[in-house]
């Protein structure tokens, strides 16, 4: 409360004002069992602890389960792929593939390494790039695009940063959570709960990351590494 309330002097010092009706108070507990009473005021509002609120675009909620995220970017991509289809007759194959990229594939890659651990969902967005039928089977499609599944998109993504953590070009705060222990491996936490911990960025990237064949772990440069990695996931 008082970090707020220091904010928000600061602010007003500098003729700047702080946006109450778009500031949000999430509190994570411990355990989803844990009940709480928390709200803060700030001069003459009250805060009080919201289920979900948004970060730089991604829903967050307060079990960080991110359905609610995942059904916001579900709809959008059911409503541009919607659009597109209803002018897809009048689109080349090449222009609907930059489409079906700009519009759809880009909400898709975005911060998807938090969804590291969630079940996997399909999106048949191949069959309305080659202008198929919604039953087509979609893989064929997916390799000539060269377009991984979105569950493989996801390790894409992750595998991408412990590879910057191996090669020492990582930030601070993510070397921090991600520990080589050897120069192509990553150590793996120690789970000293009972509570599923498979969801952990810090356990299932490094998991991952063991799993990937060593010629792979010591790619030279990161261009090399991204077609090693997607040559595999394919």
């Amino acid at each position: 409360m008082d970090r707020l309330a220091d904010i928000s002097l600061w602010m007003k010092a500098r003729h700047l004002q702080l946006n109450l009706s778009k500031t949000e108070l999430l509190v994570i507990p411990a355990k989803p069992s844990m009940h709480h009473s928390i709200s803060l005021k700030l001069v003459s509002n009250t805060l009080k602890p919201s289920k979900v609120a948004r970060n730089l675009g991604v829903m967050i909620d307060d079990q960080l389960s991110f359905s609610d995220h995942v059904a916001s970017v579900s709809w959008l991509c059911r409503f541009a792929r919607y659009n597109i289809r209803k002018i897809r007759p009048y689109l080349t194959q090449y222009a609907t593939q930059r489409l079906v990229q700009a519009m759809v594939i880009y909400r898709l890659d975005y911060c998807n390494a938090l969804l590291a651990g969630l079940p996997a969902c399909v999106v048949k967005l191949a069959c309305l790039v080659f202008d198929q039928p919604k039953r087509a089977h979609v893989t064929p499609l997916l390799i000539e695009l060269h377009w991984l599944p979105v569950a493989a998109r996801i390790r894409f993504k992750s595998l991408m940063l412990a590879y910057t953590v191996t090669s020492g070009s990582a930030p601070k705060y993510l070397s921090s959570i991600i520990q080589a222990y050897s120069p192509s491996r990553l150590a793996l936490p120690s789970l000293h709960t009972r509570q599923p911990q498979s969801r952990l960025f810090s356990y299932v990237v490094p998991r991952w990351w063991n799993e990937l064949p060593y010629a792979i772990r010591a790619g030279v440069s990161l261009s090399i590494f991204k077609n090693l990695l997607k040559t595999q996931l394919f």
